[in-house]
């Protein structure tokens, strides 16, 4: 995948020359010119996992190049307002999570309708996240850490990558599910929050499996749980939350790339087939698995599915919690 500062950045003699279109490739006249990929995150986050490689696979099938233009701020929505307001043609799609359609509406002024202003392409995978707290915490399982919480009131802190973010959703929701009251310690991102559970600032911390690979090896981490309905292939000695005391219990981020609304059926239609092929391919799965993540390939069905039940599960938890973004 092209990065759109690459292009403006690299000498005019390294730019390589792409593949020209195969026969028939572009007989609809789609794509006609790069496709633009908005991303509501910083680079070099899950979403570039995620959906560089399959930026790539776009290029050689379509003989055009994806370019990533990253727009982070306000939960996502400036990104997904950035988005919408292009030529509803195709050439512009916005990677999106949960927490775009999900939490925030529930958080953040909204531009735009999220169920009128766009469609589902794909549902590409989810990312589940582990408790893990610093090794000098007294306490080998989840059960025994909560015990510690419990008789401790807002005597263990935990880090979050900010008010808002999926880490402190879920871990809002492990308190609200244990009955147990911990102290909130937003970080600016999910590097410097896992940073502060491994090096002691903080007792516990929400952490994705990307994170996770590189620091639990130092042996200053400990691993409890994990959020996902079933055990993480990467770590299949960890128990899930609902095996280890709250059933069910389960969280994730959900990556998925949207249209606009108004972008025509058979445009839509042929996103659909390739992304959806693509991401189902037992070498995306496998590459997706290996990277932390849990492949889905998911059609319009199961986007909607997703999203409806992600905005009912923390609508309500905002509200019944009194979360606010200041």
């Amino acid at each position: 995948m092209i990065h759109r500062r690459s292009l403006l950045a690299a000498p005019l003699l390294s730019v390589p020359l792409l593949a020209p279109p195969r026969p028939g490739q572009a007989q609809d006249g789609f794509p006609s010119r790069p496709i633009t990929l908005v991303v509501p995150l910083s680079a070099g986050g899950p979403a570039d996992v995620v959906f560089r490689p399959m930026g790539n696979a776009l290029q050689a099938e379509w003989g055009q190049p994806a370019v990533l233009d990253y727009r982070p701020g306000a939960g996502g929505t400036l990104a997904m307002d950035m988005a919408v307001r292009a030529r509803p043609d195709g050439h512009t799609l916005a990677v999106c999570s949960n927490s775009q359609f999900s939490i925030a509406p529930f958080l953040f002024p909204m531009p735009y309708d999220n169920d009128r202003s766009y469609v589902p392409v794909v549902l590409a995978a989810s990312a589940p996240s582990f408790v893990v707290i610093n090794r000098a915490v007294p306490a080998a399982t989840l059960t025994e850490f909560l015990d510690l919480a419990r008789r401790k009131p807002d005597g263990m802190s935990f880090a979050t990558a900010g008010v808002g973010f999926t880490s402190h959703l879920a871990t809002e929701l492990l308190m609200a599910r244990a009955g147990v009251s911990m102290l909130h310690v937003p970080y600016r991102g999910g590097a410097p929050a896992s940073q502060a559970v491994l090096t002691g600032e903080v007792q516990m911390n929400f952490m994705e499996a990307a994170f996770l690979t590189g620091l639990l090896p130092t042996g200053n981490l400990r691993a409890l749980a994990v959020t996902s309905a079933t055990r993480h292939p990467l770590f299949p000695d960890v128990p899930t939350v609902s095996e280890a005391g709250i059933p069910g219990f389960e969280t994730g981020t959900y990556w998925g790339l949207v249209a606009p609304a108004a972008t025509p059926a058979p445009v839509l239609a042929r996103l659909r087939e390739t992304t959806q092929r693509y991401f189902a391919s037992a070498a995306e799965r496998e590459r997706l698995t290996q990277a932390g993540f849990l492949p889905i390939a998911g059609d319009t069905a199961a986007f909607d599915r997703i999203k409806a039940e992600e905005s009912a599960k923390w609508g309500r938890l905002i509200r019944d919690r009194n979360i606010k973004v200041t």
